[in-house]
């Protein structure tokens, strides 16, 4: 199997990055310290108000102690949350774990298995089902579960009046009531806040699958233009060889339109093989390490000569706003992108278009106008992506998704708008970091 058809086999299964997994692992554990914020405060009034309100006889020096207990943990997790470091799912897994613990211990002083809030228990599963893999969330189920039978053997009882029969006007009914009410409170709200982080995670994920599809087929574009380059080399200087035999022919010197058309026909055969000498220098080398030196004013002004000369237009206005000039590489996959905006302009407005150069903060702006009919609404939702073209030919619509890649790449951005007096505008924004000629 050759080097081309090796890179062309199937891409092995996308994983997506671990400073991905740790941003939901952070997320997570953000909703675990606010709801453990809320714990403690719910277990504070409740004990008052069972004490003070309901007249039970509650041990409050060593109820207080659980809640000090939780408090400091939490402090702990916060200081964690806040430090630059790796997130890990067994924290979330330890942390319920703590939650469950100090459950069951003001449980155990406050009557047991018999305590109405027992039911909490199902709010820490329901979390652990939720944000942990299955094993986590079966060990807490089990972990809940002998809490409970431990409860219902060594649980210490309350005193509080046997007064099931009046209904809601029990103490104990009232008490199943709260933990209802806060129970599905607190599910509604932070099974809510979980499902959209959720949701935030898989949208960035597909995002990433897009992104790194996108780069797969721009690796597999450059093999195949890499291939064909290398077999161009050879017919291009053939063909040149044979047109500069020709220009000294007595046939073609003596006729002024042949003479001119050969001249014309060197320039383009020039042109190709200057493409093709970059098509291989970038294929061969990184960016930077074959770039040479210029300022921002020398690569635009000899960008916009080339590209008037090798096009024969003449209906390109440039204005330079970019102020004081500084040092950058002269890169050409920089020089083909912008070439590959002023070629799309071209074709859309023959008659005139416009590169505008200017400076924003630390950033780059290149800014391409043309008085064209703009991008239909079907092609200008899809910017961006392969084979998005008005031009109706098999094959074209790869300059923008080429542009769009590049300028991401160098951590930049592309802005696209059609003009409200006709035409399109194409903006790019580039830091200027990524373009400074990089040195050993």
């Amino acid at each position: 199997m050759t080097s081309n058809q090796a890179a062309l086999a199937p891409a092995e299964v996308f994983r997506p990055p671990r400073s991905e997994r740790d941003a939901t692992v952070g997320k997570n554990m953000r909703l675990l310290v606010q709801l453990r914020w809320m714990a403690a405060l719910g277990q504070l009034l409740t004990i008052l108000t069972a004490q003070y309100g309901f007249g039970a006889h509650l041990p409050l020096r060593q109820m207080f102690l659980g809640i000090g207990v939780l408090v400091a943990f939490n402090l702990l997790a916060e200081i964690s949350l806040r430090m630059r470091r790796r997130k890990l799912r067994l924290e979330l897994f330890v942390g319920l774990l703590v939650d469950m613990g100090t459950l069951t211990y003001q449980l155990y002083l406050s009557g047991g298995a018999t305590n109405p809030f027992v039911f909490l228990y199902l709010l820490q599963v329901g979390l652990a089902a939720v944000l942990l893999a299955p094993k986590y969330a079966w060990t807490l189920l089990v972990v809940a579960t002998a809490s409970f039978l431990w409860l219902a053997v060594a649980g210490k009882p309350i005193d509080l009046p046997q007064d099931y029969h009046l209904g809601l006007g029990s103490v104990y009914v009232q008490g199943m009531l709260i933990c209802l009410v806060l129970n599905g409170v607190l599910l509604l709200v932070f099974l809510s806040r979980i499902i959209r982080t959720r949701r935030e995670h898989d949208a960035r994920l597909a995002e990433l699958r897009q992104r790194e599809a996108e780069e797969d087929h721009i690796m597999r574009m450059g093999l195949l233009a890499s291939g064909a380059a290398h077999e161009l080399g050879t017919p291009l200087a053939t063909i040149a060889v044979i047109l500069g035999d020709w220009r000294y022919m007595p046939a073609f010197t003596s006729d002024p339109d042949l003479y001119q058309e050969i001249q014309e026909m060197q320039a383009q055969v020039k042109r190709c093989k200057t493409i093709v000498s970059g098509i291989l220098l970038s294929a061969g080398e990184t960016r930077g390490e074959s770039s040479g030196e210029a300022t921002v004013h020398e690569f635009f002004e000899e960008l916009v000569s080339e590209w008037r000369e090798t096009r024969g237009a003449r209906c390109l206005q440039f204005r330079n706003h970019f102020g004081e000039d500084m040092d950058i590489a002269s890169d050409s996959v920089i020089k083909q992108t912008i070439a590959n905006l002023l070629d799309n302009a071209l074709e859309a407005s023959p008659a005139w278009i416009a590169l505008e150069v200017g400076r924003r903060d630390d950033s780059l702006l290149v800014k391409v106008t043309d008085r064209g009919k703009g991008f239909d609404k079907a092609v200008f939702e899809r910017l961006g992506q392969p084979y998005q073209s008005t031009k109706g030919r098999a094959g074209s619509g790869l300059g923008l998704f080429l542009v769009f890649n590049v300028v991401r790449t160098l951590g930049g951005n592309v802005n696209v708008r059609n003009l409200a007096e006709g035409g399109a505008e194409v903006q790019l924004t580039l830091p200027l970091d990524a373009l400074v000629l990089k040195e050993d």
